[in-house]
């Protein structure tokens, strides 16, 4: 079966910054990408203001996935989202946008 794990991010963006983070997105540094184990991803922007975005990534395995988040390539892909947050928190403001990850296995396709 192809695609056999799947990890949702669910970004919830400040009003102001949702420019920012599809920016971010359009010049992606592609980190991802170099893994082994990656299949595909999807960036989803909501179709309603209070709705978050989803970022959906294919892996073969768990493991595969768990390698990336803890992996050098992991922060270089984020680097400036997370550099955003910090300055924000450095300002005494919230953050710009806030994540949260839920995974799937996939059982039919």
């Amino acid at each position: 079966m192809e695609n056999h794990f799947v990890a949702i991010n669910y970004i919830q963006c400040e009003e102001a910054y949702k420019p920012r983070f599809e920016a971010l997105f359009g010049s992606r540094a592609k980190a991802i990408d170099l893994m082994p184990g990656f299949k595909n991803m999807h960036v989803l922007k909501p179709k309603t203001d209070n709705d978050p975005f989803l970022i959906v990534s294919y892996w073969e395995s768990e493991k595969h996935f768990k390698e990336w988040t803890n992996s050098p390539n992991f922060l270089e892909g984020h680097k400036r989202g997370f550099e955003d947050i910090r300055k924000a928190k450095e300002a005494g403001q919230n953050p710009p946008m806030t994540s949260t990850f839920k995974t799937y296995q996939v059982i039919a396709e």
